[in-house]
This record gives C-alpha cells, structure tokens and sequence, in this order.
C-alpha cells in the first residue's frame, strides 16, 4: 500500500503549512516551504479518503474534480458527527464565535470549537480574523444565527471569490478596519437580541498574510487552478504562497498555478521527477465557478 495524500495541514506549532500522509492507520506530515520547488505525479486511481480519521473499509474509487474525495458512505458518516450539520447539540465542548476576513466586503460569521485555534480560520484561507466571543455550542450557534439575520453577515463565502481577490489585498491597516467595523456592529447586538451567555471576547485582529506567504509575493497574482488530477498527470513549479486548502505554485510559463489540496486527497504520489516543470492535468481560470465546500 502507498501513501496517500490526506491534504494540507496548518499545524499550530510550526505555524507554516505541511501536507498529511496516511498508510492504513499510519499518518505523518511534510513541511513545506515558500520559495521551494514542489511537485508530483499522480499514479493510479483516486480512492476514498475516509472519515473521523478512519480509512475507508472498501477503498472506493471518488471522482477527480470532487473536492470532498469521499464515496458517498464516509461523506455521510463524516458529515453525521460534524458541527455544521446540527447533529451534536449536546457536545459539551467550549466553542468560539469568530469573524473571518478574506477581501474587501468579504467578511463572514462561524464558530469552531475552542480547542482547535487558528487552524480552522487558516484552513479556510482567512486573511484576517478576530474572535468575538466564547461559550456552549448552542449558544454559539445562535449568536452565528443573530449575525446572520440582524446584520446580513453571511456563513459561507464562494471558494472562487477568496481565490481571486488574494493578488490585491489592500494594506494591513485597512483589512482590519473594516473587520473592527463590523465586530463593533455585532458587539452592539448584546442586550438587543444578542446572547447573553456567550462571553465576549475583546477585538484582536489576527493577519495571516504573513503565514499565507501572500505579503512576500510579488508579481501577479494566479492565473489558473488545477480542476482535478489524472494518472501520470503531473504538478511542478516553486511553491510561492499557501492560504487555506490551496498551494500557489510559480511554473514559469504557465505563469502562478494554484493546486487546491483537497483534489489531491486519496492520491498516491510520486516525485514528478526531474527536469519536470509545469500542470498537465486540467485547469480553469481564477474566478472561475468553484466553491468550497459547505463546511467552510
């Protein structure tokens, strides 16, 4: 059996981005670097990627384009124990509000539970965050709820949408005016239909650019992004940023190439070998259709 991509990971310790690996129940992870040179070859079939941390018992062969890479048994285990789907109620965990930032006018409300940090904001791609309060889930999910109804700040933001507006940010200080703006807004919200039972959290923009890679690039922004992998399809160029699933990669000719990881999930890979340059498998434009998932 071969190790088989598991997508990208923003562990909180090394603060920088690492791809996952697993091997039956064995799983490691791969630093990597901006400025380096990365690429593989996709081999085989593309299987299940499992679910909770689980391999799948059938090994399913999933689509190439589908960016849950899960046949439909997991994707339904995995989504009957996930908090977007309402099915925990009773999860005696302490969850966090958070106001998330990815370009201008792009702002949205979600919650995730205290013990996992920035990792689900830097796994969304989050430009800009700041945490707006703490408590129960329930409680949490009805602050999400108030957001949503009383100042139209939306849940989910079309995937396409962040990719496109990540060439031309505007300055530090402006991302995180207009996130102070609207924490303002939402901090008004107590004592006027706003839950009481969260604790609020005082504002703290926290800038990912930096860790995206996204402030030392320079030159334009990505141009295409891989739409699937395909067996002997090959990926190579040098890894220029990283934000959220996505790998920004500068292939020369092909101009900033942007590899979503979680196509890569249920792969195995090899080394696209030597002298190999560029994206032979399938791409769109930047801005194209494409949207995360409803998870994000």
């Amino acid at each position: 059996m071969d190790w088989q991509c598991t997508g990208l990971r923003w562990p909180e310790d090394s603060g920088g981005p690492a791809l996952g690996w697993r091997k039956g129940r064995r799983t490691r992870a791969s630093a990597l670097a901006y400025g380096t040179e990365f690429g593989f070859r996709a081999a085989g079939e593309r299987r299940c990627s499992g679910a909770r941390d689980n391999a799948c018992p059938v090994a399913a062969v999933v689509p190439a384009s589908s960016t849950g890479g899960r046949c439909p048994e997991c994707g339904r285990l995995d989504r009957a124990h996930s908090v977007a789907a309402d099915t925990i109620p009773d999860d005696p965990r302490t969850y966090r509000v958070y106001l998330a930032w990815f370009g201008p006018g792009m702002v949205k409300v979600g919650i995730t539970a205290e013990e996992r940090g920035e990792a689900r904001l830097r796994e969304q791609g989050a430009v800009v965050f700041s945490w707006l309060g703490r408590g129960p889930l329930m409680a949490a999910r009805r602050a999400e709820e108030v957001l949503r109804a009383a100042l139209g700040v939306p849940d989910r933001i079309a995937y396409a949408r962040k990719r496109a507006v990540r060439a031309d940010l505007p300055e530090p200080a402006e991302r995180a005016a207009e996130l102070a703006e609207l924490y303002g807004k939402a901090a008004v919200l107590e004592g006027g239909g706003g839950p009481a039972v969260l604790e609020r959290l005082p504002f703290a923009a926290v800038d990912h650019a930096g860790i995206f890679g996204l402030e030392a690039a320079s030159g334009p922004g990505p141009v295409r992004a891989v739409t699937g992998l395909a067996d002997g399809g090959t990926v190579a160029g040098r890894l220029v940023a990283a934000a959220g699933p996505d790998l920004h990669l500068d292939t020369g000719a092909q101009g900033i190439v942007v590899v979503d990881t979680r196509l890569m999930t249920g792969w195995s890979l090899a080394a696209a070998g030597a002298g190999a340059a560029g994206v032979s498998v399938p791409t769109v434009a930047v801005g194209g259709a494409a949207a995360q998932d409803g998870l994000f």
